[in-house]
């Protein structure tokens, strides 16, 4: 037997269809199975799908899955969650409460459709690695990282996902990165993180603080086009070193643009850590999945 559930693709941290990140979004998940979410995830094959359900302990629980796993908590498929659920009016403009894998999460909806998501506090430390070895991972020189390193050191940054701080001197060097995938998951895994963040204050627009790329192929995502999570993780990890004198109140990160999926997060560090952005619907339908409750899909 199969059951018709409705499904989104919704491009988050960006007003333009098919730029930024795209994130699947199913609004009722109900009783699905793991193996089914996993399934689902497969089949949008985007970096991660968001399935939503009732929660006892907030309005809806949240769960993410990209291709291959489940993860504790996705900045972008949060954004676009909360964008498609304004849009389609199950969602009002104000504060509504998620439930993830890490806790309860606020999600406020502006009235310009903007979208802010809390973050739990910070947790930097630094990192137990060469910059050579993050340089050859990386595909970049090693002066492209050394240049970057006075009072910026290698750091695991998290507010809710751990990542690895990069600081690269120049845009040039962190667009001719040519990663090692091979390499990269070993080396996030040797510090304790999701995947490896590389920025450079060299921007290509001037109201933005820095360029960031995002690989993960631990999580089945070998590059992300925009991080919410990794974004908040960077601008705690810049605060932390000083890296602004004073941090301004709003920071705008870009990112995607050397895979063709360009958009722009916004950061707010107050009393917490808040992600922001816009999304727009791309494409709306149904997927056939097992019946609820009988999915048939055999375990290993």
């Amino acid at each position: 037997m199969t059951d018709d559930l409705e499904v989104a693709l919704v491009d988050a941290f960006t007003d333009d269809p098919l730029t930024g990140n795209a994130a699947g979004v199913v609004p009722d998940a109900g009783e699905l199975s793991e193996p089914t979410m996993q399934a689902i995830a497969r089949e949008l094959s985007v970096s991660e799908t968001a399935f939503l359900s009732a929660s006892a302990e907030a309005e809806r629980r949240i769960r993410y899955f990209t291709p291959t796993q489940e993860v504790d908590l996705c900045g972008h498929a949060t954004i676009a969650s909360g964008s498609y659920l304004h849009e389609t009016g199950d969602v009002e403009t104000g504060t509504t409460t998620l439930e993830t894998n890490v806790g309860v999460i606020e999600v406020d909806v502006e009235d310009d459709g903007t979208v802010w998501m809390s973050q739990d506090d910070p947790e930097i430390r630094e990192a137990d690695a060469s910059y050579g070895t993050v340089a050859d991972a990386l595909g970049v020189e090693r002066a492209a990282l050394e240049g970057a390193r006075e009072d910026l050191p290698l750091a695991v940054s998290s507010t809710g996902l751990p990542f690895l701080m990069v600081p690269i001197t120049y845009l040039s060097d962190l667009g001719d990165a040519d990663p090692d995938m091979a390499a990269i998951e070993p080396l996030a895994d040797s510090v304790g993180a999701t995947g490896i963040y590389a920025f450079t204050f060299d921007t290509l627009q001037p109201e933005s603080a820095l360029h960031g790329r995002m690989f993960a192929p631990g999580a089945g995502v070998p590059e992300d086009p925009v991080t919410g999570t990794a974004s908040c993780a960077v601008a705690a990890y810049l605060e932390a070193y000083d890296a602004f004198d004073p941090t301004p109140e709003e920071l705008r990160l870009e990112q995607g643009h050397y895979v063709s999926r360009p958009g722009t997060v916004l950061v707010r560090i107050d009393d917490e850590v808040r992600i922001g952005g816009r999304a727009v619907t791309a494409l709306e339908g149904m997927v056939r999945a097992p019946e609820r409750g009988d999915d048939g899909i055999l375990e290993a």
